[in-house]
This record gives C-alpha cells, sequence and structure tokens, in this order.
C-alpha cells in the first residue's frame, strides 16, 4: 500500500463545523484537487486530553457522528487515525472490570501494576521522564476494598498499558483490524515513547525495547494494509532511528527550524538538514500540539534555540515545560511554544507561503493543521476559557467563520500551491538542494522530463517558482 504524495489536512472531528458531516463537507468543497489525504484527530468515546484518553477505538462518539461517516470520507482520501498504543481510559470497560475484580480480572495484565515492579529510589523516580506536575503513578481501590497503584504518564484518567502482557498485543491488533477495515492507511502512534517501562531508566525511549514494539505494530499494520507513523518529540535523531526502521518518522525540526530560517534569514541551518532529513518524513509546521522544541535540537546551535523562543513567546501564549519526577518545579526548559504558525510568523502572508512553499517542496508528505490552512490567529479567548495553553491554536470553526477563511489572499495562494504540488509529477522523483548563498535556499524535484524547482529569498520573504510545462515544452515562472 502506498499513501498518495499529496498535502494532507490534519483536522478534529469537530472543529471545521460541528462534526464529522460538517469535515467531510469541507473536504469535499475544498479538499478535491488539493488533499489527498487528512487525519481526523481522535473522533473516539473519550474522557480527557482532547479525545486522547480513548474507551476503546472501535466507537465514534455519537457527537460527532458515526463509522458511515468516516467511510465516506475514507473512499475519498487517505485517512489517519489516532492509535493510542500507550494508555486506554479509566472509563474503559476493561479498566473498569479490573477495578471490580482487582487481580483476578480477565484484564488485570493490561495494565502496568507499579507496586509489582519492585522498589523505586527517589534516584529511579529522578529518572523517569514525565508529562505532569507529579509523578506518573495513580491509586487505585478494587471491589473488595484493597489498594494498588497503576502507571499514568498523562492525566490520571489514562492508565498506560503493559507491553510485557499478550493481552495488550491482543488488543491492539484487534484494533488495528478493526479500524483498517474502516478505511484506514496510516496509523499515528501516539506516544509510544511512553510504552517501555524499566526501572532505573527513563522510562522513555528505551532501546531497543521500543522499537520491537513499534515493529511488531507495523507488522500487523502492514498485514491488514496500513502504514504507521510513530509519534515522539524529542532529539531530532529518534525520527531517523524510526526511519530505519522502516516506518514513517515525523519531520518535526521543521518546524521551528523554519521558523529561525525565515525569522534570521538565515537558510545554513535548514540546507543541512534538508541535505540528510528522512526522505519518507511527514512533515509538519503546524499541529493540535504546540511548536516543540526538542525537536530541533541537535539541527540548531543552542543559542539560536533560545533566541528563536525569546523571538516566538513574545507572540504566543505561556510554554509549556519540560518537568522531573523528582522536582516537578525545578525544571525551566521550554517544551512547546503555544502559538499558531501564521502568528509564529508575525502574521506576515510572504513569510507565511515561503514557509509552506518550503515545506511543501521538502522530501515527505506534507501535512497541513486545520489552522495553518485557513492562516488561523491565536484564540487566546478559548485557551483562557479552558486552561489548556494548546487551545490557542485548536480554534473551533463555524461553517460561516470557513467561508470567510478562505477569501483571504493567504489562504487563495495557499491552495494553489497545493493544486500544484498535489498534480505536478516531478514530486514523485528525485529531491535536490540546489546552490544559494546563506540568506536564500533553492530546490528542485526531477523525475523523467518533469522538473520544478523552487527558489526562496529569505531576507524579503519572496518564494518563486519554476517549472518544465509538459504541453508546451517551456519553462514557466510563478511568484507565489
Amino acid at each position: 500500500m502506498t499513501l498518495r504524495n499529496e498535502v494532507q489536512l490534519i483536522a478534529y472531528p469537530d472543529r471545521i463545523g460541528n462534526n464529522l458531516a460538517d469535515l467531510h463537507e469541507f473536504l469535499d468543497t475544498y479538499g478535491q484537487g488539493r488533499l489527498g489525504g487528512v487525519h481526523i484527530l481522535p473522533p473516539y468515546p473519550s474522557n480527557a486530553d482532547g479525545g486522547f484518553s480513548p474507551l476503546t477505538h472501535k466507537e465514534i462518539d455519537p457527537k460527532y457522528g458515526d463509522w458511515k461517516d468516516v467511510e465516506r470520507i475514507s473512499s475519498k482520501f487517505d485517512l489517519t487515525m489516532d492509535l493510542m498504543i500507550n494508555h486506554l481510559s479509566d472509563e474503559s470497560e476493561e479498566f473498569k472490570d479490573f477495578l471490580k475484580h482487582g487481580y483476578a480480572s480477565e484484564h488485570a495484565d493490561l495494565f502496568v501494576h507499579v507496586d509489582q515492579l519492585g522498589d523505586i529510589t527517589p534516584d529511579d523516580l529522578a529518572k523517569i521522564h514525565i508529562r505532569k506536575e507529579k509523578e506518573p503513578f495513580r491509586e487505585i481501590t478494587f471491589g473488595d476494598g484493597t489498594r494498588g497503584r497503576v502507571w499514568c504518564t498523562f492525566t490520571e484518567k489514562q492508565i498506560d498499558l503493559n507491553y510485557n502482557s499478550p493481552k495488550t498485543y491482543a488488543l491492539m491488533e484487534d484494533y488495528i483490524k478493526f479500524l483498517t477495515a474502516r478505511g484506514v492507511k496510516l496509523f499515528r502512534l501516539d506516544a509510544f515513547g511512553y510504552t517501555t517501562k524499566k526501572i532505573g531508566t527513563s522510562c522513555f525511549l528505551v532501546e531497543p525495547d521500543v522499537y520491537d514494539i513499534l515493529k511488531w505494530v507495523d507488522n500487523v499494520a502492514r498485514e491488514n494494509g496500513a502504514e504507521t507513523l510513530p509519534e515522539v518529540h524529542d532529539h531530532s535523531s529518534y525520527q531517523y532511528a524510526v526511519a530505519l526502521h522502516g516506518m514513517h518518522p515525523y519531520g518535526f525540526a521543521m518546524a521551528p527550524l523554519l521558523l529561525y530560517s525565515l525569522l534570521d534569514a538565515n537558510s545554513v541551518h535548514l540546507k543541512n538538514w534538508l541535505r540528510m532529513c528522512p526522505r519518507n518524513q511527514i512533515s509538519v509546521l503546524d499541529t493540535h500540539d504546540g511548536i516543540c522544541i526538542p525537536d530541533v535540537e541537535g539541527v540548531l546551535p543552542h543559542n539560536e534555540i533560545q533566541a528563536l523562543i525569546h523571538n516566538v513567546s513574545q507572540r504566543s501564549g505561556d510554554p509549556i515545560l519540560r518537568r522531573s519526577a523528582a522536582n516537578v518545579h525545578s525544571v525551566g526548559a521550554i517544551y512547546q511554544l503555544t502559538c499558531t504558525y501564521y502568528d509564529a510568523l508575525k502574521r506576515n502572508d510572504d513569510a507565511y507561503i515561503c514557509a509552506r512553499a518550503i515545506q511543501f517542496f521538502a522530501p515527505g508528505i506534507p501535512q497541513i493543521y486545520y489552522v495553518g490552512l485557513l492562516a488561523g490567529q491565536n484564540d487566546h479567548e478559548l485557551m483562557e476559557a479552558t486552561g489548556e495553553l494548546r487551545d490557542i491554536n485548536r480554534h473551533y470553526y463555524t461553517k460561516e467563520e470557513v467561508a470567510e477563511a478562505v477569501k483571504q489572499p493567504v489562504v487563495r495562494r495557499l491552495f494553489k500551491l497545493m493544486e500544484f504540488r498535489g498534480s505536478y509529477p516531478a514530486f514523485d522523483g528525485v529531491f535536490h538542494l540546489q546552490y544559494s548563498n546563506d540568506s536564500s535556499v533553492a530546490m528542485c524535484w526531477r523525475d523523467g522530463t518533469h522538473t520544478c524547482e523552487l527558489f526562496v529569498d529569505l531576507i524579503f520573504k519572496k518564494a518563486t517558482m519554476r517549472y518544465l510545462d509538459q504541453k508546451s515544452g517551456r519553462w514557466l515562472t510563478q511568484r507565489l
């Protein structure tokens, strides 16, 4: 199975209109000829974390629609959906049965029993990579009144799964078969790095265990006609490791790297990355998460990262910090910047088109987040209402707002660029980085007689495309 080499959309099931039917209408109206695929963020029944705390992967929350709505979309577009391989909701039937029957439950082995892991010393605790302001354990009370502890990397409602148990693999295989039967072509493997629990380590991306788990998931997906996209925000070397194991890595480094390049008019580090980035990557500039800083470590020098943080922070909400399980208040390193990509580039239409042009010409399949597609601005009102910093980039668009957003000149320019990216044959060929000075970037794709080139002036924020027109046999030049 091969994914279409066209732009993909990332969208919630209820933030372009009210439900999946409205999303389908949007895709039919604005996606044909521009989009080859869509990543629908979790539409499953969920009780936390914006859909990422699924009760099951085999149901659609009725407020979004049903599987027929999903299948209407998958019949026209390559469908990506999330597979939460790290955790399950505490309201899932499996966990509720475990609470009721304790270790006698048939589902008990699905979950990580902290008290069976042996002594966990303060030094052990200090090493654990955590995502909240406390240790990643939750005390639970069973039906008979006895107590135990389970592992919760994220919220208390998201119960981590135990990959030392065959039951966990059986559950994942069941989910994969069910979802591929409904048209899923690509599984985003959410938070896979936290699946490895070994006391005395960070319990995050523990090698080689984590790749053993990933390869198993990938093999099952491929047996059922799908591919995998493991999701990890950390040092850029992990994306290369994912690629070497035959899976699609995320090109997460591109988002902060392009911001630096455009804001500082410096292409040196961008071109170094373009020479070596995985050719099978899925590239993104914006997602439902913030702009992640760890992804560019090892690509941008530390002082340039700090300068970028200072620059973008002036236009973003409060940053999300890294933390330590031993001292959750002591860590000041920035994990994510909370900002729309359009705002990060100072709402400069030309700079924004330059960024998207470079993304679309870079190796891999490009994805564009729905807020980015509509050149959305920071939603401070939503962020303040929910208290979730990342909601600054998660606006709920009404149909009327969408109709107005697509009229923006920058969106119309973006649509034309997407149409070219999805239709010109050279993008199925070979990528070349051409010579340019340190304040510009020149890129080229060639496939037989088809050739297209992109030149971006980072100082003046101007993007120019040149391509060989097959009908006339002439070179055509277009300012984007």
